[in-house]
């Protein structure tokens, strides 16, 4: 692949590539939208409130020794624009704390046209000023994530190339601006189906999305995929973890070039101990990139529900995020 969307700034994105997936530390996916964030904190039997938000957040951000597993954290719009309680911006704050400051930038979906039940991302029309901005605020790195239905005869061809031109376009405007890329093209676990119809669909998907990525001119080495695993549906006989890791690595050195800054699997709803056993899975067979993790609910779950808007509880909801953290931390897997 060409550079045409990053050769200004080349190098500084392949190093914050880099970084962003350094060291077997991962990325803490921090960004659920206001919305979504409000219904988890309610359900855990705190209001919700712009403050509390930002309360739990910081809570996250300002565990001790999250830097030893976390290299970056990913926020949505709010959050980037809130303040610690000392002051400093959330961007200064991750910053100060060893970790690089990420912004969400889609802004959700909407369902595509011609594709009945299936959706396209929302959010490119002025992404090139907001991603200015943002990178203006102190973000260094962006997500956009796509979304595919296991259904019948679907993802459609039609919706896998919608989203993958999205994707495209998304981190063309955000290597212009001075942020990493990450490309989260998620096929979703709901449904029974089998493993195989997993890796089959999530190889069309990826192989798509990465001759987008090359048409548009994106630097595979100032960008990171945030990809699902290839497992059985939610509803499906689970496949065993060393199942999951040989079909996740095949389909991934199928699709993918060698020289991407890395691969930071999405969680994909499952159980914390779930999604730690394939990523471990995942691990341990050879690479040509670095492997590590960029989840959400699999680290802060367990956090949310020791806090429960306790003031108190703040050290041991911390404690659970570390223990998660730890969970899925490894050694810097060695490149094939």
């Amino acid at each position: 692949m060409t550079d045409r969307a990053g050769a200004p700034q080349a190098g500084g994105l392949r190093a914050t590539a880099r970084r962003l997936v350094a060291g077997g530390r991962g990325i803490l996916a921090a960004d659920e939208s206001v919305a979504t964030m409000s219904k988890r904190l309610d359900d855990a039997g705190v209001p919700a409130s712009a403050q509390r938000r930002r309360t739990y957040r910081e809570l996250l951000v300002t565990a001790d020794g999250l830097a030893d597993g976390v290299n970056g954290v990913i926020l949505c719009e709010e959050t980037l624009r809130q303040r610690f309680a000392d002051g400093r911006t959330f961007p200064e704050g991750i910053a100060g704390l060893g970790m690089l400051p990420g912004i969400k930038v889609d802004t959700g979906t909407a369902p595509l046209a011609g594709a009945p039940g299936e959706t396209v991302t929302t959010g490119l029309d002025g992404l090139p000023e907001r991603a200015a901005e943002f990178a203006a605020l102190g973000a260094r790195f962006a997500k956009w994530r796509a979304v595919f239905r296991i259904t019948g005869d679907l993802p459609s061809n039609w919706a896998i190339r919608a989203n993958a031109h999205a994707l495209a376009r998304y981190a063309a405007d955000c290597l212009q601006a001075g942020l990493v890329p990450i490309v989260e093209p998620e096929v979703l676990a709901a449904g029974d189906h089998p493993l195989d119809r997993t890796a089959t669909v999530t190889a069309r998907v990826l192989a798509t999305v990465t001759a987008a990525l090359a048409d548009a001119g994106i630097d595979p080495a100032a960008t990171v995929l945030k990809p699902n695993m290839v497992t059985a549906g939610a509803d499906a006989v689970p496949a065993d973890p060393a199942s999951v890791g040989r079909a996740t690595l095949d389909v991934l050195r199928a699709t993918v070039p060698d020289d991407l800054a890395g691969v930071a699997f999405l969680s994909g709803g499952w159980a914390p101990a779930t999604a730690a056993a394939n990523l471990a899975a995942i691990r341990e067979l050879p690479a040509p990139w670095p492997v590590t993790f960029s989840f959400g609910r699999a680290l802060v779950s367990p956090a949310l529900h020791a806090w429960r808007g306790d003031p108190d509880a703040v050290p041991a909801a911390q404690e659970a995020l570390l223990a998660e953290v730890r969970r899925n931390t490894a050694p810097a897997p060695v490149p094939a």
